[in-house]
């Protein structure tokens, strides 16, 4: 049984490997453009629209409110970034019920990839937000000491993002597997609605997350600046 669509392999030709990550990676974001492409081709801004439109205006209503609500400032701003990981995730694992499917994010570099880019996002929205003076001083709050500490946070929270969905959509895979070799006409209908759930929960969860490191980054002058007492006594 492959756990991992790493083991699955396409193509090897002079060191050069394709397997099933890379070609269903490729595969979500070709139709995430081309519907992205058919839905928004033709917009209308009056009373009628279509229900494409409408679908889509709900589901980016939906990721404005959520990125709001975690309390960052001017929530447009964070809206693609987050927008896109959260329908990347929950597109790569809505796809499930497609036989022969596996989703790239069971597969560690993927959601190493995934993490990698929002500990990059994390202190450019900070910088953007606070200048590079102002981000690279939340290092050293309270003081000094407090250095390696921050900086092993920034790389142990990456880390986690990483793990935990690779976890959660492996062991889908696993236990899914597991199932159909003891029952394979009943369980794997199961297995694949839960799946389904599971997908989008962590898909969810980790554009949550995700927008939560950023608000944190972009906010913390804001709260040191309130937290002043020269400013508080003038």
């Amino acid at each position: 049984m492959q756990i991992t669509p790493d083991e699955w392999i396409f193509l090897e030709w002079r060191g050069i490997v394709l397997n099933a990550t890379v070609v269903f990676t490729w595969g979500v974001m070709a139709i995430l453009s081309l519907g992205s492409w058919i839905i928004t081709r033709r917009l209308s801004e009056g009373e009628t629209v279509s229900r494409w439109q409408v679908a889509l205006e709900v589901i980016v209503g939906t990721i404005r409110d959520q990125i709001d609500q975690v309390g960052a400032q001017r929530p447009e701003r964070y809206l693609p970034f987050i927008g896109t990981l959260f329908l990347f995730i929950a597109t790569a694992n809505l796809l499930m019920i497609v036989p022969g499917y596996r989703p790239p994010t069971g597969s560690l570099s993927t959601t190493a990839a995934l993490a990698i880019c929002v500990l990059v996002a994390v202190p450019l929205f900070a910088i953007l937000q606070r200048g590079l003076s102002g981000y690279l001083k939340s290092y050293v709050q309270p003081n000094i000491i407090m250095l390696p500490f921050n900086i092993i946070s920034e790389l142990s929270r990456t880390l986690a993002l990483a793990v935990r969905l690779y976890g959660n959509v492996m062991s889908g895979t696993v236990i899914a597997g597991i199932l159909v070799s003891v029952a394979p006409f009943f369980f794997p209908v199961l297995m694949q609605l839960l799946g389904l759930l599971t997908g989008m929960i962590q898909a969810y969860i980790f554009a949550v997350l995700a927008m939560v490191y950023i608000a944190a980054a972009t906010r913390a002058e804001q709260k040191t600046a309130d937290n002043d007492p020269q400013d508080q006594g003038a």
